[in-house]
């Protein structure tokens, strides 16, 4: 297990244990939050069982044929499956891939190991040919489901998997790794996990001074938006690659401004936006600022699971919404809902 990621040890001794000792289970569904270290962990493991000579309740060994290849990122029996970035999801002609190499023999005479990546993205027709696969394994193969949300998993698929979730670390804990890790100070940290339920990775990311600018500068958007009253101004940094965590960043500065109308200063997460929050808490309703909130999650929904949307329409038509909520008074607000 890699030492830079203390907080994996214990979930990986555990199921290099179970493994070890009971076979295992053919097919590993791993939840958790994005950039918590699983992607660390599911290698890791793969490592192991691809190895010849492992150590069964350590590692790998680093040094036969199979450690080798593995390093050098070529291991013929080792396949990871991610989501095509123009579909954001994996199709049915990736898992066609995997059937057409698992009829093969294994080229090492091992096991073959196979990893999907956000397994929750599966199409309809791609999940069902998966679960064909995992209702009747191969001999010596391994299935790694990587995923957020395992609730968007066919339940059938869900119950052909051993169930493992990686949870986030202690908060305490995790302030002392960002300390050695991370840049920023000690109140930044605390809203880089904490904007990212805990996990570690993408906290240290979002440390970035190059990332953490580009939150600051929308939110210094939205309150110059704010003050002039045009939403409009939000568009070019939100219509970007990256929208989806900008749409994070913004629907929890929403959320915070509920939650200063009900007197909890204390829970906000942008602890370092309060004049910010203060503003969108006295210029709007409770309910404008839900319906936003709900306005903005459909958006994103719409975002990641329908193929040739045009974002930027997309954007536009929920910018113009949020800044026609800025004028509505609260009893059309109750009629309209």
């Amino acid at each position: 297990m890699e030492e830079g990621y203390p907080w994996l040890n214990t979930s990986y001794h555990q199921l290099i244990e179970y493994y070890a000792t009971r076979g295992g289970h053919h097919a590993l569904l791993l939840h958790a939050a994005a950039d918590n270290g699983n992607d660390a962990l599911a290698y890791a493991l793969s490592c192991w069982w691809l190895c010849h000579k492992k150590h069964n309740f350590k590692k790998n060994c680093g040094a036969c044929h199979g450690c080798r290849l593995m390093r050098a990122g070529n291991h013929p029996d080792y396949h990871r499956l991610i989501p095509e970035k123009e579909k954001n999801s994996l199709g049915i002609e990736l898992i066609r891939q995997v059937i057409e190499k698992l009829s093969l023999h294994s080229h090492q005479g091992g096991v073959k190991v196979i990893w999907l990546s956000q397994a929750e993205t599966l199409t309809e027709t791609a999940a069902n040919a998966l679960l064909k696969i995992l209702e009747e394994p191969p001999k010596n193969t391994y299935f790694i489901l990587d995923c957020r949300n395992p609730a968007r998993l066919l339940a059938t698929l869900r119950s052909r998997c051993l169930y493992w979730h990686l949870a986030s670390q202690d908060e305490t804990l995790s302030m002392h790794w960002l300390s050695h890790h991370a840049s920023g100070n000690p109140v930044d940290h605390i809203i880089a996990l904490r904007l990212n339920s805990g996990a570690l990775i993408a906290a240290k990311k979002l440390l970035k001074p190059e990332r953490w600018k580009q939150r600051s500068d929308l939110y210094s958007i939205l309150h110059t938006a704010l003050l002039k009253g045009d939403i409009l101004l939000l568009l070019p940094t939100l219509n970007h690659p990256n929208v989806m965590e900008r749409l994070h960043w913004l629907c929890t500065l929403l959320v915070d401004a509920m939650k200063w109308q009900q007197g909890a200063e204390s829970c906000v997460l942008n602890q370092d936006q309060q004049p910010l929050i203060r503003q969108l808490a006295n210029r709007m309703t409770g309910v404008s600022l839900s319906l936003v909130v709900q306005h903005w999650l459909i958006c994103r929904y719409k975002l990641l699971s329908m193929i040739g949307l045009n974002r930027e329409l997309l954007l536009i038509d929920q910018l113009l919404s949020w800044e026609q909520l800025l004028g509505v008074p609260i009893c059309l607000l109750l009629y309209i809902l």
